[in-house]
């Protein structure tokens, strides 16, 4: 007479539980996955000093400007800032040194120091020496009127020699640019 349960018939009973078991969990759908919460950050209005120039392109002037922010820190600021330089003056007796539409450039701030990284169309925007000074005073006014002690420029990413004329391997300060 043959033994029902021997060890041959425990273990082949044993695993073919497993492999049912193991089925029905590979068939069963998997379980639909919540949406993220999305939690609306409340933006801020601050107010910063934005520099143009004047319309002889002869002297840095300020505007103020209301910026909403939804933090505070000096990189969101910063960005802020020069999101609204960008898109140029609000007042008529003020002159944009980009052209309309031009993008903003990033902006990184590291221990009290700036690094302005200008899209490679800045590389072709072909001014003299004037209209370049001009160009990045009024981003290191802008940037140092909200913190910091310099402002190194970079071109597409990289550490670059000129924008065509001045010299951008010393980070520029406020005395570069004063009036």
């Amino acid at each position: 007479m043959r033994r029902l349960f021997s060890l041959f018939n425990v273990v082949s009973l044993a695993l073919l539980a497993a492999s049912v078991l193991a089925h029905q969990a590979v068939q069963k759908p998997p379980e639909t996955p919540r949406p993220p919460k999305l939690e609306l950050l409340e933006r801020t209005p601050v107010k910063v000093k934005v520099y143009f120039t004047d319309p002889q392109v002869q002297r840095l002037k300020a505007e103020e400007r209301t910026v909403n922010v939804t933090q505070k820190d000096v990189g969101t600021l910063a960005q802020a800032a020069l999101n609204v330089w960008a898109k140029g003056p609000s007042g008529k007796d003020l002159l944009s040194v980009v052209p309309a539409g031009t993008a903003a450039p990033r902006v990184y701030y590291r221990s009290a120091h700036y690094y302005v990284d200008f899209p490679e169309a800045y590389g072709k925007l072909r001014y003299g020496t004037s209209g370049e000074r001009m160009l990045l005073c009024t981003v290191t006014r802008t940037l140092l009127e909200l913190k910091g002690q310099d402002v190194t420029f970079l071109l597409g990413g990289k550490n670059v020699d000129t924008l065509g004329h001045l010299d951008l391997r010393e980070a520029f300060t406020g005395q570069d640019c004063a009036d």
